[in-house]
């Protein structure tokens, strides 16, 4: 599901440790900024991490109370995704800049850098803090970024509504391949979720400058 880029200062936490993972946090407080935890840095780095790479990524997601609510490895393979285009929360954005093939962090991740006030769905809470425990498995190179704004606004009126970002989820869903329906409760959680986070002036519809993701044919 997943959803780009905000200036942030951010405290970057370097520990070398061994290839065994950091486990579960516990003790884990609200944070205000991202915080990043080099757990692991391979010697050898031909390439780092940025905008637009495609990346294939392990992550197991954590409430700051060591409740998991998902891993990668549950899902039998890695998460891909291209960086920088909102493909993912603003959180994993900015704290997987700069990484390595090999390498793992910790990302704590503030509310205002992952779901907000409203949370996600039943396993995220509203105003939630968020630890990932993550590794990168693979860098390539990503597609020229689309105007996905473009795609959306199929009636070209310049702003989004329920309906038509429905449809694209629908539409995309049977690009990938995708043989089952979706579910329509979680379909909705989505549309829901999508429009707390875009729609600032809560007028029902997504405006261009509203909208955080990819909405030029050049970037």
């Amino acid at each position: 599901m997943a959803a780009t880029s905000l200036v942030l200062f951010m405290c970057i936490c370097a520990v070398f440790a061994a290839d065994s993972e950091p486990g579960p946090p516990s003790g884990v407080e609200d944070v205000t900024e991202l915080k990043v935890d080099k757990v692991a840095i391979p010697e050898d780095c031909e390439r780092k991490t940025k905008k637009n790479d495609l990346l294939s990524m392990h992550y197991t997601g954590y409430l700051k109370d060591g409740t998991k609510f998902d891993s990668s490895h549950d899902h039998g393979q890695p998460f891909q995704f291209q960086m920088g285009i909102g493909q993912v929360i603003k959180g994993w954005e900015i704290g997987l800049e700069d990484m390595c093939v090999g390498e793992k962090r910790r990302l704590t991740i503030p509310p205002h850098l992952g779901y907000g006030d409203q949370g996600a769905g039943d396993k995220i809470p509203p105003k939630a803090t968020l630890v990932f425990d993550v590794e990168l498995e693979k860098i390539e190179d990503g597609p020229p970024p689309q105007n996905i704004f473009k795609q959306i606004d199929t009636d070209g009126d310049n702003a989004l509504s329920q309906d038509e970002v429905s449809q694209f989820m629908v539409d995309q869903a049977k690009e990938a391949g995708s043989d089952t329906d979706l579910d329509p409760k979680e379909h909705q959680d989505v549309i829901k979720s999508i429009f707390e986070h875009e729609d600032k002036d809560k007028d029902g519809f997504i405006s261009h400058e509203e909208f955080s993701g990819p909405k030029h044919d050049e970037l």
